[in-house]
């Protein structure tokens, strides 16, 4: 798999959970447990991981919904 995006922004990270799930894009939420254990301050970001062979059409989803700022460099896993 590899990282598509890392935040700590909750309403970004449903809004690309979102986008992936209406574009049938499968992905894995990591670090979700934690940054609840450590007391949801929001220190610890969030990553949303994709299919390897699925990254390029996520990339691409996520630049044309607007925020291709928030993707991590190609190549990152």
């Amino acid at each position: 798999m590899d990282e598509l995006i890392r935040t700590n922004d909750m309403v970004l990270i449903s809004f690309v959970e979102a986008l992936l799930k209406e574009a049938g894009i499968g992905y894995y939420l990591a670090d979700q447990n934690m940054s609840v254990m450590e007391g949801s301050l929001g220190v610890l970001p969030r990553r949303v991981l994709v299919p390897s062979n699925e990254i390029a059409a996520a990339r691409a989803l996520m630049t044309e919904a607007g925020i291709a700022d928030e993707l991590r460099p190609a190549g990152k896993r």
